[in-house]
């Protein structure tokens, strides 16, 4: 490998054959650039999509009570459904190991005071993991934790626009409001990508908000978030076992429909999950169909190397030259050619996706990139491509026989 007569061979090929090297190799650089750039672009187109069209996490279930239209198991028709905590209970002790965030959820709206400052908000009663799953990042101080559950605290976090609302230029931080005549401390101030609506909620301890409730156990709604390593069908799957024992819990028939709804983000996202993994499979095909145009133009270098050069290959093996010496030198050269023009094809492609960066974000294309992994993945295959395009002419290199190679014209 490291053999420095070897390398000077190798190099000479190359510098007699510059234009048949030179088409070969950028073949091989433009195929890998066009992999790059077509990849990168689709995770770009990706990210936009998720980043304007999904507001909350995208491995989202929710779960909210309706009327059930139809008598079952002993029960009139035309009845409230209520949720209460034991329904989230039961989900946690079933489905724990597949979820990773669960809230219930009681949601009200109030007059919220400071000082001459009022306005009517919406209230909502939650468990810290909200936060996941609304993806609300804090601006100041914190949010709703769980000490403050199990102590029943007044505490409140709220929204951005609510702080501009009522505190004008004052920081909201540590002070007080009051939500239906009760005072509460605000520990946090939040930002949430949902728009201004979801800047204008008020977060509070679901313990807290079912205690002002005399002590009510209802809830309006559950949220689940389940393993992002879940794939959309056992999401589905997931939701709708959730949505069956829920069902049987609650006596509601399996056939009314607004007994229960359940809104599971993977049946939305099943169409669209598929159509990113048609983007990506034609990005691969495209991008290695073109590589393999390289590796096959390598190839016919390759040959056309070896019966240019059979006088010398007879004379090398008339001197005692082995197979495997043959080989070698054919193989070094191909492998050369294929790894020099994959690297310059992979740092052209990850360059440009750099200049490209957010500049098409008016075209939902947001921070195009590609993987370490794919590049890695991607490197590799050239060099096992590479190996086969050279090993087959220098397999019928090595197999000539020195007496029918020096008689060669």
């Amino acid at each position: 490998m490291f053999d420095i007569d070897r390398w000077q061979e190798i190099f000479y090929s190359i510098k007699q054959n510059k234009l048949r090297a030179f088409l070969s190799g950028f073949t091989i650089t433009l195929g890998l650039f066009i992999f790059i750039i077509l990849f990168g672009i689709g995770n770009g187109l990706q990210n936009g999509f998720m980043s304007q069209f999904i507001r909350d996490a995208t491995n989202l279930i929710s779960i909210f009570p309706g009327r059930a239209t139809e008598a079952y198991k002993g029960l009139q028709e035309n009845r409230n459904i209520t949720l209460k905590n034991e329904d989230l209970n039961l989900i946690k002790k079933v489905y724990n190991k597949e979820l990773e965030y669960k809230t219930s959820v009681i949601s009200t709206s109030d007059t919220v005071r400071y000082g001459m400052e009022t306005g009517k908000y919406p209230i909502q009663g939650i468990f810290p993991e909200k936060q996941y799953i609304e993806k609300i990042v804090m601006i100041s101080g914190r949010f709703i934790s769980k000490n403050d559950m199990n102590n029943d605290q007044k505490f409140a976090a709220i929204g951005r626009l609510i702080e501009k609302d009522l505190f004008k230029n004052e920081n909201a931080l540590g002070k007080y409001i009051s939500i239906g005549g009760i005072n509460y401390k605000i520990i946090g101030v939040f930002t949430d990508s949902g728009g201004d609506r979801e800047e204008r909620i008020i977060y509070v301890p679901i313990t807290t908000l079912q205690l002002a409730k005399k002590n009510s156990d209802t809830i309006n709604q559950i949220d689940l978030s389940y393993n992002s390593s879940m794939n959309p069908q056992q999401a589905i799957k997931l939701g709708k076992n959730i949505e069956m024992d829920l069902r049987s819990k609650l006596k509601i028939s399996p056939s009314d429909k607004s007994g229960l709804y359940v809104r599971n983000n993977a049946e939305n996202m099943g169409d669209t999950f598929a159509f990113f993994a048609v983007i990506s499979f034609l990005v691969i095909f495209i991008g290695f169909g073109t590589i393999m145009a390289g590796i096959i133009g390598i190839s016919n270098i390759m040959v056309y190397i070896v019966k240019e050069r059979t006088k010398e290959i007879g004379v090398r093996k008339a001197l005692g030259a082995k197979p495997s010496n043959i080989i070698g030198l054919i193989l070094h050269e191909s492998i050369f050619i294929t790894v020099i023009s994959g690297i310059l094809g992979v740092l052209l492609g990850i360059l440009t996706l750099y200049l490209i960066g957010d500049h098409l974000s008016d075209y939902f294309i947001v921070d195009p990139s590609v993987s370490w992994t794919l590049i890695l993945f991607a490197t590799f295959c050239l060099i096992i491509f590479g190996s086969i395009a050279g090993f087959i002419p220098a397999r019928r290199a090595a197999k000539i026989k020195p007496i029918e190679a020096l008689r060669a014209d």
